[in-house]
């Protein structure tokens, strides 16, 4: 895998904050802001086995991406690692899942901002979503600025955000909301849930779209300085961060509002302000805080959403996998402008026609083929830390097998139908160039 002659190759200008920053954002908006509830929905009572589960596959996924991008410091993730050890077709398999279910993502990111900006300025459904389009097409622009920007804006988007919801943690344990038998409980514990204890495969799923981000930094390798000994840094690093903040968050949530409030809730974490009496109503100041860290958490998530998602495209172009067009970088900034304002163009469609809950089991499904095709490629490699031994690898490959295919059915069949379309569209292609 190399760069086409006619473009220059990108710039190596990020360090181990800069990387591990760009991780924990990508993270931090789509898990406090759209999985729990849908998760609680699934598991239950049994929600945080489900959130664990998913750290213990994501924790084995980030070992083997670690492994592999320290092997193979280029843009495209496991696309390319799955090219090099695998072969061409299981890789892209692999870039074809990274390239759908995180575009699937992204857009799921945008709406969440835009609901959330809705909230705050008073906006009808068609208003949020064009909030939405505003806010790919700004990050966009941000993005053809150059990597440094990309890391420098997340830096800025996600310190206040943890602020806010370290708080929020606080809150949530130190204070007495329904369910944690405070004035107005309505004994919503969930005795109410009529699911049952295979929902927590489903759930860990879900919660894994919460977790997804932690190898964004593995997608812009060929970005990253010293890249053997920054990305596992990153990585890993990034990934404990999260889920150290996602289980306070998880416990939490369920200690406060109970199983079938957080479960029915679009906004959990507003509903938790609400309760605690910081906010009587939507203008008040814990609502705007709340909403406003929120609106950051998703606009970071993005942000680096459609800058991982574009170098994935940009290597799948130098090969060839997708439309040749798609590998200029620009002589500038060093970034794959094209493949960026392809992105940008995908995601906006599907903001103005999608939902928000709906994808994400389309994101989760196809992403967590990428990371199982990536756990295979890690198996292959001959030399490899003592922190990752083969049975990492074997395990995380079965966990993304099991989740992925344990995900509500519709998800499934969408995404095996999207797979089918990508594999039948290389074969045509490559019998053409035949």
């Amino acid at each position: 895998m190399s760069t086409s002659p006619g473009h220059p190759a990108l710039a190596r200008r990020l360090g181990t904050v800069d990387a591990a920053v760009i991780g924990v954002g990508s993270m931090v908006g789509a898990g406090v802001f759209v999985a729990f509830a849908p998760a609680a929905a699934l598991a239950g009572p049994q929600l945080p086995l489900a959130l664990l589960l998913a750290a213990v596959v994501a924790w084995c996924n980030a070992s083997s991406t670690a492994q592999l991008a320290a092997v193979h410091p280029a843009s495209g993730g496991a696309y390319l690692y799955a090219n090099r050890q695998l072969g061409p077709w299981p890789g892209f398999v692999a870039g074809w899942g990274f390239v759908t279910g995180k575009t699937a993502s992204a857009a799921a990111m945008a709406l969440t901002f835009g609901l959330y900006t809705a909230e705050l300025t008073g906006a009808d459904d068609a208003g949020a979503r064009l909030l939405a389009v505003a806010a790919v097409l700004g990050l966009t622009a941000v993005n053809l600025g150059g990597v440094t920007r990309t890391a420098r804006l997340t830096q800025l988007l996600v310190l206040p955000v943890l602020v806010v919801l370290l708080a929020v943690v606080v809150l949530l344990f130190a204070g007495t909301g329904p369910a944690a038998g405070g004035a107005g409980s309505d004994g919503r514990d969930g005795a109410g849930w009529d699911g049952t204890a295979w929902g927590v495969l489903p759930a860990a799923g879900t919660l894994f779209f919460a977790f997804a981000g932690y190898a964004r930094v593995a997608t812009m390798g060929e970005e990253v300085r010293d890249p053997a000994r920054t990305i596992p840094r990153a990585v890993l690093g990034a990934l404990a961060f999260t889920l150290l903040l996602y289980g306070l968050l998880g416990l939490g949530l369920l200690r406060f509002l109970g199983v079938d409030r957080l479960a029915a809730s679009t906004a959990p974490l507003l509903a938790v302000v609400r309760d605690a009496g910081w906010a009587a109503g939507p203008a008040t100041a814990g609502a705007v805080v709340v909403t406003a860290a929120a609106a950051l958490a998703t606009l970071g998530a993005l942000l680096a959403l459609v800058a991982g998602i574009s170098r994935t495209a940009l290597a799948m172009a130098r090969e060839r996998d997708l439309p040749g067009p798609l590998s200029a970088v620009s002589r500038r900034h060093r970034v794959p402008w094209a493949a960026e304002l392809a992105v940008a163009g995908v995601v906006v469609v599907l903001v103005l026609v999608g939902d928000v809950r709906t994808v994400i089991g389309f994101s989760s499904f196809g992403v967590l083929v990428y990371y199982a095709l990536a756990n295979l490629s890690a198996l292959t490699l001959t030399q490899r830390p003592r922190w990752a031994p083969r049975a990492v690898n074997a395990l995380g490959l079965a966990g993304c097998l099991v989740l992925a295919f344990t995900l509500p059915w519709q998800s499934v069949v969408t995404m095996l139908g999207v797979f089918a379309v990508g594999l039948a569209g290389r074969a045509l292609v490559l019998a053409r160039r035949r």
